[in-house]
Parts: C-alpha cells; structure tokens; sequence
C-alpha cells in the first residue's frame, strides 16, 4: 500500500482544478482533496473484510495465496495500460513480490498438507481440533 499511495501521490501532487475536472476526479477531490484515500478502480473503498481468516491453515493458506494471484493480476493490467518509467518500474517489483509470496504459501500449504493425518484429510481443523 505504502508504493502505491506514493505513486499515487506523486501522479497527483501538483493537479491543477482543471485537471482534476477533465479527468473526472472532481467527486473524489470534493471528498479527500488530494490525499490518497484507497478505493478499487471502481470506487468502492478498501475494507479490512478484504483479508479473510477462518483460523484453518488449509483455509487461509488458500486465501493468501489468491489474494497473492489477485494482486499480480490487478499489476499485470496496470502495466498493459501504463508506459511512465517511474510507475513501471516499482509495479514490476510488486509484481514480482506477489509471485514469490504466492510459491511461499504454496510451499507452506503444502507442508501443512504432507503433515495431516490422511485417514482425516480435510476432516477437522488441524489448528484446533487435535
């Protein structure tokens, strides 16, 4: 978050009010002048209920890593719609960011996986039930 509101804010600092009017961000700017106040390309604003914890390692081992595929994906179209050096470069390095954490979870799900009972795969939660 901390790279992406930098960028943001570097994109943004110096906007003129008639800048702000042609690129339709008057709605925004009447809310957060020119802060950066994180919403999806939507408009819908960011909520802790994007980050999902069900307390199973399996469970949430699965939901780290789509949310990893997630953000790659939403890295992959800004780069296809971005040519700016200065935002190109630090996405390409989020990207890749996502990439490595997505093989860190999968190996750690599949740790967890080779470590339950077989006889009981998926059967009961391996962090509480014992």
């Amino acid at each position: 978050m901390e790279i992406i509101s930098a960028i943001l804010y570097q994109l943004t600092r110096d906007l003129t009010v008639d800048e702000i009017k042609a690129q339709g961000f008057a709605d925004y700017f009447v809310d957060h002048t020119l802060g950066v106040y994180p919403v999806s390309a939507s408009g819908v604003p960011f909520t802790a209920t994007y980050f999902q914890s069900k307390g199973d390692p399996i469970t949430d081992l699965t939901e780290d890593m789509a949310a990893e595929q997630k953000a790659r994906t939403t890295y992959d179209n800004i780069l296809r719609l971005v040519d700016d050096p200065d935002i190109l470069d630090p996405i390409r390095f989020l990207r890749e960011r996502e990439i490595v954490h997505f093989q860190r979870f999968g190996e750690s799900l599949r740790i967890v996986q080779d470590n339950l009972n077989s006889r009981n795969f998926y059967a009961f939660n391996p962090a509480f039930d014992r």
